[in-house]
This record gives structure tokens, sequence and C-alpha cells, in this order.
């Protein structure tokens, strides 16, 4: 069975593994001329995506590619002393099994546990999709699949084509994100430095591995800001504008912005679609259930709906419409839990005032010195879903595979 997923970042590689692993022959195809290496940033992998990582066998790639953060200095404007943790603390306060990488390299280490059995399209992109799976391409002949994934990010060209406008299924969360590739003389190696400020957030870190740092900026804005997605100088101008006058690191990590060789800027959005397929095509990862970048554990939703995806069309024996539907009924408890984490999230990480910076200074200073057990016992009683990661229970498609 032919299965067409369009983009190779960490859903479609992922998904191709298992399609591959339970016997179907699928192909990627993305965008970009290669595997994108434009510096990334760092992304969570909580216990099921790490427990299906060890399942692929790539456990040991991506504990060797760890980020290696190990505190977080967090910084509050109009107060002189930091508050320090521990990122080993504060992570296990939400999932017992937990890894930071860059993205880029967890794109890479699927591609690679992938590239040999699967066929990869690269520097091109679907034009049309047809009802019985015809599909064409900007760059190649026109060909036939089965069906039709997109696994393309938060601003799908499948999604687009399938179901229409970004805009119908889009929800504004009411903040931005971006994301610099600046030199790494910002902060000791093992650090990560925020400075913090009523409704804006900004810092930098890096990972062991690399040659450079990350500035991480994150800002309130109460209505969406007006820029074109391709215009880069008004992005920045729009990011030191709603920066100024902020204190320690930031100016300097803004003035890297006129150098930077890579720069991501985007609102935080959550899609909301009440399904992900139609007909011969689905949706996986950010393209159908996008919580919200950087605050609702996109990435681990994204690799635990690759496993489910694949899992349930072998469990159907390739009926799409039988595995779709039990895809969706599999998957949307977590998503709709992680939709409703990720706008506390948003809230958590960008304090609106004086008052709750404070809270959230006091939460770190508690995790830091309160004892690791009773800190993992607390949040376990959290009604707001903190472990909510760790409660997603994965289902053996063993019987799939051994019918293969």
């Amino acid at each position: 069975m032919r299965v067409l997923i369009s983009g190779a970042s960490v859903a479609g590689p992922a998904l191709a593994y298992w399609l591959r692993r339970h016997g179907f022959t699928p192909t990627v195809v993305e965008r970009a001329p290669a595997l994108r290496k434009s510096g990334g940033h760092a992304v969570d992998l909580f216990r099921p995506a790490m427990d299906i990582a060890e399942k692929m066998g790539v456990i040991e790639q991506i504990e060797a590619r760890k980020t290696g953060t190990d505190r977080l200095i967090m910084y509050r404007e109009g107060v002189a002393r930091p508050v320090e943790v521990s990122v080993g603390r504060l992570m296990g306060a939400v999932s017992d099994r937990h890894a930071e990488i860059m993205r880029d390299d967890l794109s890479e280490i699927f591609h690679d546990a992938t590239k040999d059995d699967v066929e990869y399209v690269f520097d091109d992109s679907i034009t049309s999709i047809s009802e019985n799976g015809e599909v064409t391409f900007e760059r190649g002949a026109p060909r036939g699949f089965d069906l039709v994934i997109g696994a393309d990010g938060l601003h799908s060209n499948v999604r687009r084509l399938v179901f229409g406008e970004e805009s119908r299924f889009s929800a504004f969360v009411g903040a931005y994100l971006a994301v610099a590739s600046v030199p790494n003389r910002f902060g000791s190696d093992g650090d990560s430095v925020v400075h913090t400020a009523p409704g804006r957030m900004g810092g930098v870190y890096s990972a062991r591995h690399l040659d450079d740092a990350r500035a991480v900026f994150l800002f309130r804005s109460a209505e969406p800001l007006d820029y074109h997605h391709r215009d880069v100088d008004r992005q920045k101008e729009l990011l030191r504008r709603a920066f100024a006058g902020m204190g320690g690191l930031i100016p300097s990590l803004l003035a890297e912005l006129d150098t930077t060789p890579a720069f991501y800027f985007d609102s935080i959005t959550q899609l909301r679609m009440d399904t992900w397929s139609r007909g011969r095509v689905s949706l996986v990862g950010d393209a159908g259930y996008c919580p919200g970048p950087a605050i609702g554990g996109s990435t681990s939703l994204a690799v635990v709906g690759a496993y489910v995806l694949a899992g349930e069309l072998a469990a159907a024996g390739g009926d799409h419409t039988r595995a779709f539907a039990a895809y969706e009924r599999e998957l949307g408890d977590y998503v709709r839990r992680s939709r409703a984490f990720a706008l506390g999230a948003a809230k958590r990480l960008i304090p609106a005032d004086h008052t709750e910076l404070r809270v959230t200074a006091g939460v770190l200073r508690l995790v830091e010195h309160l004892p690791e057990r009773l800190t993992r016992a607390l949040t376990k009683l959290n009604a707001k879903g903190v472990r909510l990661h760790d409660e997603v229970e994965l289902k053996d498609y063993t019987a799939a595979l051994a019918a293969k």
C-alpha cells in the first residue's frame, strides 16, 4: 500500500518508520532541498515519545544529542538577584522520562533511521490531490498513492489543499514566539538564562555540541500583529518594539538580529479541527492538532500521533476509513488535554504582571528546594494536567506487526 507523506521534519519520518515496519510503502516529499539545518530550536520529548523512540532503536542517539542544559537562571525586572533551578528537577516534576533536543537533530535521527528503506523526495511539494489518490507536484511527474498524509507543520500545505485555509481552524493564543541563532558568548555552558518582565520573556541557551546558541523571545499581544510571513525585516521590527526598554542580555541579543543566519517568528496559534481526516487524506502532528508552538508539548504529541496512525492502519489491514476513525478516537483525549494545558502554559511562561512574576519565581524556588519525590507527588495531584504526557498509555500494535 503506497502512502505519500508531506513533510520531513519530525512527524513525517516517524510515521514513515512505523508504516515501513507495518509493511506499507511510504514516500516522503519535502519542500526544502535537503533536511533543514537552519538553526532550529530545542524541543521536549516526554515519556510516551521517549518510549516510542526506544522502540525505534534510536534512544541512544537521542540521549547523545540532548542539549545538556543543566540550570535555568531567571532574572525578573526590578529584582537584582536571579532565581536558579535545576532543569533536571524542573522537568522531573513534569515527566519521569524526558529529553531536550534540538529539533533539527531529532529530524536527522528519524531520517537516518528510515533513509535506507524509505523513498525521500526533496525540493518538491504537492499541488493537488484527487479523490482517487492521484497527486500532482510542483516539479515531479504526477503519481498515484493509496493514501496521503500531511505531516507538514502548522502551516500545512496538505491541510490547505484538502480542508481549506488555515484561518478556518486556527485560534490565536495571544502571544508570539521568535528564535534566532546567535554567537555562543552570552552565558555559561549548560545554563539557560532568561530575563522576564510583565508580558515578555527573552533568553538564551545552547547545546553542548553546538558552536552557536539560540536566543528565544516570547511576548504577549492582545491582537494579531500586522506582518507578512515572508517579511523578516518587519518581524524583526515588531520584535524590537516588543522588547524595547528591557535590560540584562536582551539589548545584546536584539543587536544580533542584524546578522543572525537563522530567524524564526510566528504567532503562537492552536489548530482546532473537528476531524483530521477526509477521504484518503489525514493529518499528523502540528498539521492536524498543534496545541501551540513552545507551550503544549507538540513534538511529543506528533511522535505519538505518528505511532498511533501507522498502528491503526496496520490493525485495520489498510482500511483507511476504519483506521482514520480509530486514530482520531485513540488520540483525541491527548489532543484536547494538550490544547487546554497549552493555554495555561502560555500564561505561566509569560506572566502578565509583577505579581505573577513573583508567583513564578516562588514556584521555581519550591522546585529547587523541595525533595524531588515530594515535588513529583504534588504535580501528580495537580488538576491542570502538568504530567499529562506521562499519563498517556501507548497502545500495543505488536499483533499487527506479527501479522505481517
